[in-house]
């Protein structure tokens, strides 16, 4: 997998007429930054990727990719001997007090040690396989108690089908996938649109609406125009009807009703190169705050914006992970219920198929 380059991000910065570009100055300028460890489940044992957080019903959740179980009857994932004891391609754990502690829902019947079924259900109608990844992010809030969850339909490594929605209840007090929206399971396909929700998703709690980022159709196959992320939102009580999305298309050309954009690049964009992360409103800096990790590399950056259609302000790093085993580091989550007045702000990422957990504290 190719990671971005300074010669990539130099080569952009030429020209004008770019609405991504950083704008302004980041308030974030004091802070302290401490790790706190890796986060592991207190009822299952994996190794896992991803763990995007989002709320139903007064409670937080995990959103998880890969969940690669730990051998029969190991309790630590540390100790966990080499070799492939079985998978599921995603899973959903709940939060609790400790950013360093989940547990785990939907568990299977293994004995002496439980293990995580899949949350995203795969469709054999669909010609779909357990073989195929559902690449979700944040668990949103809809209405009447139920919420959704964005997801990457993703068949193999060459290969996206498309991003869809599916709704999200209750079932025996766990959030359960009730249904999967689209002819196939997907309503925007990869080939054609943006991906819609695979670089992240966040319920605004200053408005009625879900915002969903998505990187670029897979036929751009220039790699710095593929880096290029496009934003969407319905209104949370709409979120299982097409019809009622609309597109960000741009600082001049704004919001379109039901048109997903069609033409790509700077100026219908709104950021770019940033990988997957989380968006949170920030009552300390009276801003939304993008958390996520610089391109190819183990930093933990910030950057804020006072509209979630931007622009935003350029990066701070926060803090800078060491790969474990020269491992890949990604994915920025945001735990914001772990203290609601922004003076903190814990994160966590993935570093190698470990969750690691730092907590940044702000001053002015």
């Amino acid at each position: 997998m190719r990671v971005l380059t300074p010669e990539d991000i130099q080569r952009r910065q030429i020209g004008g007429g770019d609405n991504t570009q950083p704008v302004g100055t980041n308030p974030i300028s004091n802070f302290e930054t401490k790790y706190l460890g890796q986060q592991n489940a207190n009822n299952s044992c994996s190794h896992r990727d991803l763990g995007f957080t989002g709320e139903l019903q007064g409670k937080w959740y995990a959103i998880f990719g890969d969940t690669l179980w730990c051998s029969p009857g190991v309790t630590d994932p540390s100790k966990d001997p080499d070799g492939f004891h079985g998978l599921v391609r995603d899973s959903i754990s709940l939060m609790t007090d400790n950013p360093l502690v989940v547990q785990d829902m939907h568990l299977n019947t293994d004995s002496p040690v439980r293990h995580q079924l899949q949350f995203v259900p795969f469709n054999a109608d669909w010609n779909e396989k357990n073989t195929f990844g559902f690449g979700g992010t944040s668990l949103v809030e809809t209405a009447n108690g139920a919420g959704a969850v964005y997801y990457l339909v993703n068949q193999d490594d060459n290969t996206l089908r498309g991003a869809g929605v599916g709704k999200v209840e209750l079932v025996n007090g766990e959030p359960t996938v009730t249904k999967r929206y689209g002819d196939q399971g997907y309503w925007w396909p990869s080939p054609s649109t943006p991906r819609y929700g695979d670089v992240a998703t966040f319920r605004d709690p200053r408005s009625d609406y879900i915002y969903i980022w998505g990187g670029a159709p897979t036929t751009i196959k220039d790699f710095n125009d593929a880096q290029y992320v496009y934003l969407a939102r319905v209104n949370a009580a709409n979120a299982y009807d097409l019809s009622k999305y609309e597109y960000w298309w741009g600082q001049d050309a704004g919001w379109k009703l039901a048109k997903p954009h069609t033409e790509f690049g700077p100026t219908t964009a709104t950021v770019w190169g940033t990988g997957q992360g989380q968006f949170v409103w920030s009552d300390f800096f009276e801003c939304y705050i993008f958390v996520h990790l610089g391109p190819g590399g183990g930093d933990v950056l910030l950057r804020t914006a006072t509209a979630l259609e931007g622009p935003w302000t350029p990066d701070v790093k926060v803090y800078t992970a060491t790969p474990i085993d020269g491992g890949l580091t990604y994915a920025g989550v945001a735990h914001p219920y772990l203290d609601t007045t922004g003076k903190t702000l814990t994160i966590s990422y993935t570093n190698n198929n470990h969750i690691e957990v730092i907590r940044v504290t702000f001053s002015k």
